[in-house]
């Protein structure tokens, strides 16, 4: 686990000597070891603090994928302050810091981003002169890698959401802009660190988008928002909304996170998971959808055929067992993808330790860590030459990597597959695994399995993952 950096109240500045092992020169600035104002008793509690004084109702029913927010906190400059400063980024060039998978350095100019990036390691002093002279925005890619606080906030965070949740630190120094106006596939939440920074918004060119792009100045028209964030404010904005920003003159530099959520998690998304599974469920049962489809439909040779039609009433008899519970919806690629890639839990050095004593018929017991682990049914993985059958898989992410997070895939194969599969049982058990997801605690001679055996074995089998606790 990388080391978490101590931040030594520096900034950088055109009188920077070439050796990045000299010290920078001295700068007045807050004080560094502030701890934020964020409350970590739960992902309620942590993601309530983060958009105070609002509540979360308000915000869900008023703002979420609607509108942007603007949240000022005048009196409480400090309030992120302890999540990352420039000074936190030159400890961290000795690290072994890479461009361009861990440090972007851009500019917008004219309209366009231009990346100013060096080949290979970081090295403090170039970074300096690129911020300095350049004038060049410092993108720092998942910085929840190396700080630990931002590592519990994210992790609380995909607890809440249910969804990955990335960042990026922006350091931008003073009448510069790092990127041009564009919009993102995810919901942003700014906070301000150091430093302002001038926003401005405009209205979606495609609401709720679920790509990423540039957008000229000539098709933006004219910002719905105006906005100058100042040290503890926060600002959120629906995917989709075309944004700028940048540093005004007289500021040294600016400091912001930006946490990212909710990519790819749309209904649409859902859907595509879904149907697969759906429709081989249902074929296994209705002859009608194993018939052969008309003669040379593949070479669009079957006009004036019943083809819509016919496909329509399927999907019409698919929609009505759905609605009336006949049907059921597994979610199995969303699922998959959302543990396998997400934070481990924070401080997570005893968790992969079985914890208590030995699960037993006349225990009582209760899961661990239910927020990271989700349960899927789905076709069994071994290969035999009988019919396929569905099994039942408990996954988790106590074994992922933090240093990976949102980095892609990495790390030895084998103990990437293990992770990925997760624990396999039959599907006669997945009722007794949702009686233990659904109680706060459960005796373990009530789970709804039909021998003793099969009872101790699901329990032993949890409690060596060290998702289950004896009480």
């Amino acid at each position: 686990m990388p080391k978490k950096s101590k931040a030594k109240n520096v900034t950088w500045s055109k009188d920077d000597d070439d050796d990045e092992h000299l010290p920078l020169k001295q700068r007045r600035i807050e004080q560094s070891n502030t701890r934020s104002s964020l409350c970590f008793h739960s992902p309620a509690s942590l993601f309530e603090s983060l958009i105070q004084p609002m509540g979360t109702e308000q915000f869900f029913r008023e703002y979420w994928e609607k509108k942007p927010l603007h949240l000022q906190r005048l009196d409480h400059s400090a309030y992120y302050q302890s999540l990352f400063q420039l000074s936190d980024l030159q400890s961290l060039c000795s690290q072994g810091l890479q461009y361009y998978r861990d440090i972007n350095v851009v500019r917008c100019i004219n309209g366009k981003k231009k990346v100013l990036n060096k080949k290979g390691q970081v090295k403090s002093s170039i970074l300096s002169k690129n911020f300095v002279q350049n004038k060049a925005t410092i993108q720092f890619h998942q910085p929840q890698r190396f700080k630990d606080e931002l590592w519990r906030i994210q992790e609380k965070m995909e607890c809440f959401f249910g969804a990955l949740v990335g960042s990026n630190i922006y350091i931008t120094p003073q009448e510069s802009q790092g990127l041009p106006a564009h919009y993102d596939d995810v919901e942003i939440f700014i906070l301000q660190l150091e430093g302002q920074k001038h926003w401005r918004l405009y209205s979606p060119t495609v609401p709720l988008a679920a790509e990423y792009s540039v957008e000229s100045e000539e098709k933006i028209g004219s910002p719905t928002h105006d906005i100058i964030l100042k040290p503890g404010d926060l600002l959120y904005f629906p995917r989709g909304t075309i944004h700028q920003a940048n540093t005004p003159a007289g500021v040294h530099h600016s400091t912001h996170l930006t946490l990212s959520t909710y990519q790819r998690m749309s209904w649409g998304d859902l859907l595509l998971d879904i149907f697969p599974s759906l429709l081989s469920d249902n074929s296994r049962t209705d002859v009608s959808l194993r018939e052969g489809m008309h003669r040379r439909l593949l070479l669009n040779s079957s006009e004036g055929l019943d083809t819509s039609s016919r496909l329509a009433a399927y999907l019409r008899s698919l929609a009505d067992e759905i609605d009336t519970g006949m049907q059921k919806v597994r979610s199995t690629h969303m699922k998959r993808d959302f543990i396998l890639n997400r934070l481990p839990p924070y401080s997570q050095e005893q968790m992969l330790t079985p914890s208590g004593s030995i699960p037993a018929l006349e225990d009582t017991v209760c899961l661990r860590f239910k927020d990271h682990m989700v349960i899927t049914v789905e076709p069994s993985q071994e290969r035999t030459d009988e019919a396929t059958e569905l099994v039942v898989f408990v996954l988790h992410s106590l074994k992922n990597q933090r240093e990976s997070h949102m980095m892609g895939k990495s790390g030895d194969e084998e103990e990437q597959q293990d992770i990925f599969r997760g624990l396999q049982f039959p599907l006669s058990h997945l009722q007794a695994l949702q009686q233990l997801q659904q109680a706060e605690q459960l005796a373990v001679a009530q789970l709804q399995l039909p021998t003793q055996d099969a009872k101790l074995s699901l329990v032993l089998a949890l409690w060596s993952e060290s998702l289950l606790h004896v009480l």
